[in-house]
């Protein structure tokens, strides 16, 4: 899901840029404890204040969410909701981090394994997702943009563990690709068969989508970086922060 000004909010760095960072005094170790515990704790009030997930029926698989770069150091990061580089203006994770259920998470390692050969890299914006934050996305989003979140009283496949999205970085370069719409775009360009853009950004979009889909994803349409893993119907809605991953599943 998303947001729209992703990319206009991103962006390079400059002289400037680099001095002001410099000019912060960097922070104890128990200074940095006390700031990670109130992230923890904004997280924990959120939760609260924004209800619970829906009941569901049936049996589903026990959980068993798995850290991306473990598996894979060469999948890239940018996790843009652990910054203020998002459709909300404001960081909603307390790290930046990406995990999926373990078998999907192997299949996306066979992803990168596969692209690589090709001279790609993959590089992750978010993989699974707190209830929670999925409810603050829906309450933020206008109603004629709300295609491009998920609705809380069904769940997110997010939710589950089972949903990540992406995009391909140049392994020569290290640099991300361009491709039709930028990541969280709520326009025409981000749909998959969007029919604009480059005939190199269209290669690559569609390079990504046929990797993906030989490993047992499913792009949603609408947005050309969120791809789903074929079993996310077996595992439950979580509401878990990244800190209670391995204590609460």
């Amino acid at each position: 899901m998303t947001g729209t000004h992703a990319r206009r909010q991103g962006g390079g760095t400059n002289a400037t840029d680099e001095r002001r960072r410099m000019s912060v005094p960097r922070l104890s170790r128990g200074s940095r404890l006390v700031v990670a515990v109130a992230a923890l704790l904004l997280f924990s009030s959120v939760a609260r204040a924004q209800g619970e997930p829906p009941r569901e029926e049936g049996k589903f698989h026990k959980p068993e969410l798995v850290e991306l770069v473990k598996l894979d150091p060469t999948i890239k990061l940018d996790i843009r909701y652990a910054t203020p580089n998002n459709f909300l203006g404001r960081p909603v994770y307390a790290e930046a981090r990406a995990f999926l259920q373990k078998p999907a998470a192997k299949a996306l390692v066979r992803v990168s394994r596969k692209l690589r050969e090709q001279g790609y890299g993959l590089v992750v914006f978010d993989g699974y997702r707190p209830w929670s934050v999925t409810k603050v996305f829906w309450d933020a989003t206008p109603e004629d943009k709300k295609v491009f979140v998920a609705d809380p009283a069904k769940g997110s496949r997010h939710n589950r563990g089972c949903a990540v999205d992406l995009s391909l970085y140049d392994l020569k370069t290290g640099k991300e690709v361009e491709m039709t719409g930028g990541y969280d775009e709520m326009t025409e360009r981000s749909h998959i068969n969007y029919k604009g853009g480059t005939d190199g950004q269209r290669r690559l979009r569609d390079l990504l989508r046929a990797a993906m889909e030989a490993e047992g994803f499913q792009v949603y349409e609408p947005e050309w970086w969120h791809y789903d893993y074929k079993d996310w119907k077996r595992y439950p809605i979580l509401n878990i922060s990244f800190d209670e991953i391995g204590r609460k599943q």
